[in-house]
């Protein structure tokens, strides 16, 4: 079997890539990745040398460079190139709207002039908008997406809708609740709290605290996903999630305990504009139909996570090198001063 992994150089992209390549080794996989700020090839150094594993510097909204790699033949492509941070959405919408949606459309028009056998949109929970109390979204919940980033992740799974109802093309769209694990870029909450504490600095944590998010270690998505990929029926969507919601003010004091930090370093932020409360998924019909189940609870997983960071010290600093100080600087710093005021 021969897999094109758009967006195999970021954070879910890597961990898949790896997990693929671990748990079948009769799969070939093409990486194909732009290497913005978030893509990073060193995700990916202990497979460089895997003869069932190569690289293609590419991006998915430029058509012929799409056209191209598809034309190489392949027997499924595994989409998780995107703009994912919503903050980095309300800066500046244009760059997810360029790559999430006219980079899912060339894709999919690309797939479908090849008539490729099978094609898996990796997705978000963000399209479904906020979560009422007590209420978990199924799959055919109507799409609210709150931000520019989710908008843009709900044109998307419209497209692949359309293209496999209009044209026949075997698209599987995977929506998925926040995951976290290594190799996560430090501008997401997990992994930053982590940096930040490790090196006594203050922890920015939006509002009072109290927004909830499913969490779903990586290796668990993984492995959804590539159960998708074998078995998931042409034309469904597929929820998946950890079914426990949680306040990310607990996480981050989950975070400073094991780490054995004070929880003064916590710094209340003006909150994001539109920021979504809650979160929740009901993944009933992904365990039902093919038997899948989360396996790390997030006691383990964050445990884990805190981990690795900790094992590997050197890749988080080149991480947050350049671009991602600027950033930081700019985002943060601008909100903790507002909110002072």
């Amino acid at each position: 079997m021969k897999v094109l992994v758009t967006g195999g150089a970021g954070f879910i992209g890597s961990n898949f890539v790896r997990h693929l390549l671990t748990a079948r080794p009769d799969v070939h996989v093409v990486n194909f990745d732009k290497l913005t700020y978030a893509g990073n090839l060193d995700n990916l150094a202990d497979v460089v040398d895997n003869p069932r594993y190569s690289f293609v510097h590419g991006d998915i909204a430029d058509a012929k460079q799409v056209d191209a790699a598809l034309g190489r033949g392949f027997d499924a492509v595994v989409n998780f190139a995107a703009e994912t941070h919503v903050d980095r959405s309300i800066e500046d919408a244009s760059p997810f709207i360029r790559t999430n949606i006219q980079g899912t459309h060339a894709l999919l028009e690309a797939a479908r002039k090849v008539k490729l056998p099978r094609f898996v949109h990796i997705s978000t929970d963000e399209v479904y908008g906020t979560a009422p109390a007590g209420v978990s979204f199924r799959e055919d919940a109507h799409l609210k997406p709150r931000s520019p980033y989710a908008a843009s992740k709900a044109a998307a799974d419209h497209l692949a809708y359309a293209y496999a109802v209009t044209y026949g093309l075997p698209v599987i769209t995977l929506r998925c609740t926040n995951n976290y694990g290594p190799y996560q870029f430090p501008e997401k909450l997990i992994p930053l709290m982590i940096a930040n504490a490790r090196e006594n600095k203050s922890l920015p944590v939006y509002g009072d605290g109290l927004h909830e998010r499913d969490w779903l270690y990586v290796e668990d998505y993984c492995r959804a996903i590539a159960v998708v990929l074998e078995r998931g029926k042409t034309g469904e969507i597929y929820n998946v999630s950890s079914g426990a919601p949680t306040p990310n003010l607990k996480v981050v004091k989950t975070i400073l305990q094991l780490l054995g930090k004070p929880e003064s370093l916590i710094q209340y932020v003006q909150d994001r504009p539109g920021h979504d409360r809650r979160y929740a998924l009901d993944c009933s019909k992904i365990q039902s139909e093919l038997g899948w189940e989360p396996q790390v609870s997030f006691e383990e997983g964050i445990r884990k996570t805190i981990q690795w960071y900790e094992a590997n010290t050197g890749w988080l600093e080149r991480t947050r090198s350049g671009e991602y100080r600027q950033y930081y600087e700019r985002h943060y710093d601008r909100r903790a001063e507002t909110f002072k005021t």
